[in-house]
């Protein structure tokens, strides 16, 4: 009886120092030009428990002993922390995501740098393409932009798609602008997919206020591949796909 009394209280104990919380606090600010940072998402790994700083930058938080903290903001790498004795007054420093906002996002008036574009804009890359595999363009957007729904006119193989930018517009028809290469077009079904080097979506009216009432329902702009004086490349891709019902309805036979 000793014995199984000194079990349970052992296990209580170890219980009671897993489940200690320890109180950390601290401020969040930005590399080079130490400015806090509003709206930073303070989150326990592995769980829902989290807060976000306030306008000084500043955050309090909870945390089991030994666990991580995750600091993650827009354009920022993520941090990381662990949860050891005394985490008062911590000054956490996020660093920039070089690669995201370099990034160049084609806009209806030029390239511009992500991280100077305020505006509404979905961008899909050639990478991104080749990783689907698309046979029509209509189908390399679905699952690869929010906010663009995809859908198949028929069950038919090869047959198009209806895409609509933000739901259905009531401006005229609610099919989106389609440009390419600068050049507005009605259809985008002669596009080869391996031809595009990136796609990219305006779905505000921000976006695509160059474009007057026919971005109504959003603009999709296709930039296509250019060639290159250096050196000529040849490249063939083969590919096919299979399509058949999901499930078949019961009916009745001519007898």
């Amino acid at each position: 009886m000793k014995k199984l009394l000194l079990v349970l209280f052992m296990m209580a104990t170890t219980l009671g120092v897993m489940a200690k919380d320890v109180s950390v606090s601290g401020t969040v600010v930005s590399k080079g030009d130490s400015e806090p940072l509003i709206g930073v998402s303070v989150i326990v790994k592995g769980t829902s428990k989290g807060v976000a700083t306030d306008f000084d930058g500043k955050f309090t938080l909870d945390a089991p002993e030994n666990s991580t903290i995750v600091f993650s903001y827009v354009g920022f790498n993520s941090q990381t922390i662990t949860v050891k004795g005394n985490m008062s007054n911590l000054n956490v420093v996020m660093v920039e995501d070089a690669k995201t906002l370099d990034d160049l996002v084609v806009v209806g008036y030029g390239v511009q740098k992500k991280s100077v574009v305020t505006a509404s804009i979905a961008k899909v890359s050639a990478d991104d393409l080749q990783k689907v595999n698309p046979v029509r363009v209509d189908d390399a957007l679905k699952g690869l932009a929010a906010g663009i729904n995809v859908t198949s006119n028929s069950g038919q193989p090869g047959s198009g798609s209806t895409i609509r930018v933000r739901g259905i517009g009531t401006v005229n028809n609610t099919d989106p602008l389609y440009v390419v290469d600068g050049m507005p077009v009605d259809d985008i079904a002669f596009l080869n997919p391996s031809d595009i080097a990136s796609i990219e979506v305006l779905k505000d009216a921000a976006s695509g206020a160059v474009y007057g009432a026919r971005a109504a329902n959003g603009v999709i702009l296709i930039t296509t591949r250019g060639g290159n004086k250096e050196r000529v490349n040849v490249s063939y891709d083969f590919s096919f796909g299979i399509q058949n019902p999901w499930r078949k309805r019961q009916v009745l036979n001519a007898y």
